[in-house]
């Protein structure tokens, strides 16, 4: 057995210096008092003496500090291989992102997806990007998942200065920041953009190791864009009416991924984790040494505690024991 904190089992030279201090407490009261007076006072209050009821309490010390230094059984080292899944994801923050289709917009709806996904990915390394006719990085491939979050949810309307929706970008991206792999993944939450040709995009992906994912938000039906300064219009005055685009379900099944149409349910994200994880094989093993130790802790703790309650509640002494 040893101690984790063996520097704690220095408070036990304490104790013998409390004992000294309780007696001559003990000793003060006695010169105040009568002798009867005194040994009612001290014993009659319950089965224990003052001098027990003291031993107790320092007994209960000493295992309290020895629970504090953390005894164990050291077993000896465990080596722990971890995989993780390396996988970016791309927000389409083009202008169409912000219709009112769905509620409250497309974009704040992929920010909320975003988060269910952090759930059932807490063993991937996460990066993301932002994109419309160009793309930027919001952050590098990370397991931080509370600094992910916040940077995600800060993404805001002020990110959208560019018209259009260029997919080639993200896959650009991806391509960088996992140039080492052999099987890329890419997710990204968009409306398909106006693009009907996919081909190029589809080309370079298959090139380059790359499976896209898409999660498609948006209806046929379409919605009106409202931005800070209001809804959008086109150069006759008119409302823009922006729709999903179904072609961009294309580059995601000739890539080997998986096409996903938006879905209010909180469980729609757990199916794409899982679909993920089947076409992307974890590639980066870690290895963790940990040291495999049996706590023994709660045994001092436990015993300490009863002594304290020992010490502290006693059972009072029977009528005739008291005179």
């Amino acid at each position: 057995m040893e101690f984790v904190y063996p520097y704690l089992l220095i408070l036990l030279a304490s104790l013998p210096v409390l004992w000294i201090l309780a007696k001559k407490g003990g000793e003060s009261l006695r010169r105040r008092f009568t002798p009867e007076l005194y040994r009612k006072m001290v014993r009659n209050s319950g089965w224990l003496g003052r001098g027990e009821r003291h031993l107790l309490l320092l007994a209960a010390m000493a295992l309290a500090i020895v629970a504090l230094a953390r005894p164990v059984v050291d077993r000896g080292e465990i080596k722990v291989e971890q995989e993780t899944i390396d996988l970016v994801v791309a927000f389409d923050i083009s202008r169409s992102m912000f219709s009112d289709d769905v509620y409250p917009n497309r974009f704040e709806l992929a920010k909320r997806k975003f988060f269910d996904l952090l759930d059932v990915m807490k063993d991937a390394r996460i990066g993301v990007i932002g994109f419309s006719s160009r793309a930027f990085l919001v952050s590098p491939l990370t397991h931080d998942f509370a600094s992910l979050g916040y940077l995600v949810k800060h993404m805001g309307l002020e990110y959208v200065s560019l018209k259009g929706t260029d997919m080639m970008a993200p896959l650009e991206v991806t391509q960088t920041l996992l140039k080492d792999r052999d099987k890329k993944a890419l997710l990204i939450f968009t409306d398909g953009g106006d693009t009907k040709d996919f081909s190029k995009e589809i080309e370079y992906a298959r090139r380059h190791g790359i499976r896209v994912f898409v999660y498609a938000i948006g209806t046929k039906k379409g919605g009106v864009m409202k931005t800070q300064n209001g809804v959008i219009r086109d150069e006759n005055g008119d409302i823009v009416i922006t729709r999903l685009n179904p072609a961009v379900k294309e580059l995601a099944q000739k890539t080997g991924g998986v096409y996903m149409p938006f879905s209010l349910s909180s469980g729609d994200m757990r199916q794409m984790a899982e679909a993920i994880r089947q076409r992307v094989q974890a590639q980066k093993r870690k290895s963790h040494t940990i040291r495999d130790r049996e706590e023994l802790f709660y045994y001092p703790l436990a015993l300490s505690l009863l002594l304290f309650w020992g010490a502290w509640i006693s059972p009072p002494r029977r009528r005739g024991e008291m005179t």
